[in-house]
C-alpha cells in the first residue's frame, strides 16, 4: 500500500479560536459509533451535556443550537470537549477535518481542504511547487494516476502563464472549452447555499468585468496562488475518475473553480481597488464550502462542463 500526502500536509496546525469561520459553526457535525459509544460512559455533568446535545436520528449528530453552532463550542470558541477530556476524546470528523482522504487501489491519498482557511492559507500561500510525498510499498502508477501526475507538471510549468498551462490540461483531458463565467451564474445560483456571502460574490461576477487587462497587470507576480489552486482541485479529486469522460469533467472542474474564483478576486479589485492575499483565501474557503463540500452541488457542476 502506498501512503500519498502534499508536502505541505505536516504543516498544518489547527488556529482554533483565532478562526473567523469556525467549523463548529454551520456544519452538521457527525459523530461515529464507537465514539457515541464512549459518550454514553462519559460521568458528571460533561456526560449529562453530551446526552442532552447529541442526537441519534439518522446519523448520529450533535445537535446545532439555534445560532448553528456546536453545543459544545463556548464563548471564548473553544471546544469543552477538548478542555475537559482532551483531543483523543473527539470524535473522527472533529478529528480529522479539514483533512480528506481518498482511497484508491494500492494507495491512499490525503491532503487539506480548502474549506478551512488556514489551510487555504498554506496552500495558497505556498511559493514553491507543490510535491507529492510517498511512502510504503507497492506500484500503482495506472493510467489516471500518470494522466494526473502529468496535468500536475503542466501546471506548474511557470515558463507558461496560468491561462496556457489551463488550454494545455484541457486539451490533454479532451474537455470541453469552458464559456465565460457570466454564464454560470444561473447554475451557481440555483444551487443550495450555505452562506450569504456566496450569493454577493455571485452577484458581482454575473457580468462581464470591464478591467480584465488593469486586474491581469496588478495580480501580476501572484500566479503561484493560482497554480497552488488548480493543483489542489487535480489532486484531490481527477484520481477519483472511472473513465475519460470523468477525467475530462473534473480537468474541467479545477479550471472552472480557478475562473469563478479569480472573476470574484477580479470584482472586488474593481469595487475596492486591491485584492489582499486575505481576501483570496477567503474566496477560494467560500468556493470550496459551497460547491465542492457540497456533493450535490459538485456532481451538477461536473456534469454541467
Amino acid at each position: 500500500m502506498l501512503f500519498v500526502f502534499p508536502d505541505y500536509y505536516k504543516n498544518f496546525k489547527c488556529i482554533a479560536s483565532s478562526c473567523r469561520h469556525n467549523c463548529c459553526i454551520g456544519w452538521e457535525i457527525d459523530i461515529d459509533a464507537d465514539t457515541a459509544a464512549f459518550y454514553e460512559t462519559v460521568p458528571d455533568e460533561l456526560g449529562k451535556r453530551l446526552c442532552k446535545n447529541i442526537s441519534h436520528e439518522g446519523d448520529t449528530h450533535f445537535i446545532l443550537t439555534k445560532d448553528e453552532r456546536c453545543p459544545f463550542l463556548n464563548c471564548d470558541n473553544l471546544c469543552d470537549i477538548i478542555l475537559t477530556l482532551g483531543e483523543e476524546a473527539l470524535c473522527d470528523i472533529c478529528t480529522e477535518h479539514p483533512r480528506f482522504r481518498n482511497e484508491l487501489p494500492g494507495r491512499i491519498e490525503t491532503g487539506l481542504g480548502l474549506c478551512c482557511e488556514e489551510a487555504a492559507r498554506l496552500i495558497l500561500g505556498k511559493a514553491t511547487p507543490m510535491t507529492l510525498e510517498i511512502s510504503g510499498d507497492g506500484d500503482t502508477q495506472d493510467e489516471i494516476i500518470r494522466k494526473r501526475d502529468e496535468i500536475i507538471s503542466i501546471l506548474q510549468n511557470r515558463t507558461e502563464s496560468i491561462s496556457e498551462r489551463i488550454t494545455e490540461m484541457l486539451s490533454l483531458c479532451n474537455s470541453k472549452p469552458l464559456r465565460e463565467v457570466y454564464h454560470y451564474v444561473p447554475l451557481l445560483m440555483s444551487l443550495e447555499r450555505m452562506d450569504s456571502q456566496w450569493e454577493d460574490v455571485l452577484e458581482k461576477i454575473s457580468q462581464p468585468q470591464p478591467i480584465k487587462d488593469d486586474f491581469a497587470l496588478y495580480i501580476q507576480g501572484r500566479e503561484t496562488e493560482y497554480e497552488q489552486l488548480l493543483v489542489y482541485f487535480i489532486y484531490r479529486h481527477f484520481a477519483n475518475a472511472s473513465d475519460d469522460e470523468g477525467m475530462a469533467e473534473r480537468a474541467a472542474f479545477a479550471a472552472f473553480a480557478y475562473e469563478i474564483i479569480y472573476a470574484a478576486g477580479m470584482a472586488l479589485f474593481a469595487e475596492n481597488g486591491e485584492l489582499s492575499f486575505e481576501t483570496q483565501v477567503g474566496l477560494a474557503r467560500l468556493f470550496s464550502s459551497e460547491i465542492e463540500y457540497s456533493d450535490e452541488n459538485r456532481d451538477i457542476i461536473l456534469s454541467s462542463l
